[in-house]
């Protein structure tokens, strides 16, 4: 049955905006091209979006040209204004933007060990406020979180973890409370970074790759035929809890000591690097990160060669444990220990797989390193956003 004219309109305006937010602003003769729809429907949709407060002009296209067919529609990138953070054990990083992604300002706060609950949730979400507001936003429409742990499938909120600070939990339903007309959604910061890299890191010509989150924490997202897999429970990808051969005992349910986090996590890797004489970077921060840029910086040196081999050993005993399961074909190395081991790294644990399995897998460094996760959480708020302001269904 053909659809109605209501529907019709519906589906054109929705196709519309989709390549306006993958293209940025487009001609009118442009989007006839893109879309396939005649002129007078372009027409039609232009004049509709426009009156809606949806789109407006964003100039003009083919310098001296005149009429319709020069002008530039773009997305108002101003109709709501999003923040994204990306929680940690230690702080808290933000940024603010625009429907269309931009950033308008941007902030952190650094939580020491001895702040209590309550102090530690009020100073996250007073700078929420306060950024919010130095970017002229008066509401925040969505607010997206990147937060290490579980996220519960069926509550979509953050689980209790042992280990991890009691604020992180405290801090969803604070921002809830104190932005009442905004979104807010928290997700695991790996998934984060994963998405982060397809749509703009090394992963962007990949529907299927696994993330192996290098940093403070081990952790790895899998994406599968372009869909970020979750888990019966949220837990895909906890592989700091792998039992692994090289360390002194077996995780528990409770710790992830004896893990492959106990091989590969900031801690192990800084303690490797004293082992082998590799000395950090003056003022590095994580110090495991800059002991991986010296030892890189200098890869022909003794120390550092054996600090690399026996790193990229560590790592490969994990991603031969995916890649046996998931046959990824790809394994991103994120986080700030991945980013710093740079190609490096990755053609080290690449060389180690191609001996330990017969599946054919590429390893590529990050090109978002620790920022992906703020990256993953903002263009994941401008999703939820445009699906809502735009009418579109979630995917």
């Amino acid at each position: 049955m053909a659809a109605s004219p209501s529907t019709a309109r519906a589906i054109n305006d929705r196709l519309a905006l989709r390549l306006l937010q993958q293209e940025g602003p487009l001609t009118a003769g442009q989007l006839k091209e893109l879309t396939g729809l005649s002129r007078p429907t372009v027409a039609d949709l232009v004049e509709r979006l426009t009156a809606a407060g949806l789109i407006e002009v964003a100039g003009e296209a083919g310098g001296r040209r005149r009429g319709p067919n020069a002008k530039l529609y773009g997305i108002v990138a101003g109709r709501a204004h999003l923040a994204a953070l990306d929680v940690r054990t230690e702080g808290v990083a933000l940024a603010v933007s625009d429907l269309v992604g931009g950033v308008l300002a941007e902030a952190s706060l650094t939580v020491a060990d001895d702040t209590g609950t309550g102090p530690a949730v009020e100073q996250a979400v007073a700078l929420v406020e306060r950024t919010a507001k130095e970017a002229g936003a008066d509401r925040l429409h969505t607010v997206g979180i990147g937060a290490p742990g579980l996220i519960d499938p069926a509550t979509g909120e953050l689980r209790d973890s042992t280990g991890l600070p009691e604020w992180h939990r405290r801090l969803v339903a604070a921002l809830q409370e104190r932005l009442p007309e905004a979104r807010v959604s928290v997700e695991n910061e790996t998934n984060l970074a994963a998405l982060a890299e397809q749509r703009d890191g090394a992963a962007r010509d990949r529907d299927t790759f696994v993330l192996l989150w290098l940093g403070h924490g081990t952790g790895a997202a899998v994406i599968l035929d372009g869909t970020l897999r979750r888990g019966a429970s949220g837990g895909t990808g906890e592989i700091g809890f792998l039992p692994v051969p090289g360390t002194r005992g077996l995780p528990s349910a409770t710790d992830c000591a004896g893990g492959f986090h106990s091989l590969a996590g900031a801690a192990a890797v800084a303690q490797l690097a004293t082992e082998c004489g590799v000395v950090p970077e003056r003022g590095s921060d994580p110090e495991a990160a800059g002991a991986v840029r010296t030892a890189v910086s200098a890869p022909g040196t003794a120390a550092h060669m054996r600090f690399l081999d026996t790193l990229a050993d560590r790592v490969a005993v994990g991603v031969a444990s995916v890649v046996a399961l998931l046959d990824p074909g790809c394994v991103v190395l994120g986080g700030e220990i991945g980013q710093a081991g740079g190609e490096t790294l990755a053609s080290r644990v690449h060389d180690r797989l191609t001996a330990m399995s017969p599946l054919p897998v590429e390893v590529r460094p990050s090109t978002l390193g620790g920022g992906a996760v703020l990256r993953g959480a903002l263009l994941t708020a401008r999703d939820h956003a445009q699906d809502e302001l735009f009418g579109v269904p979630e995917h």
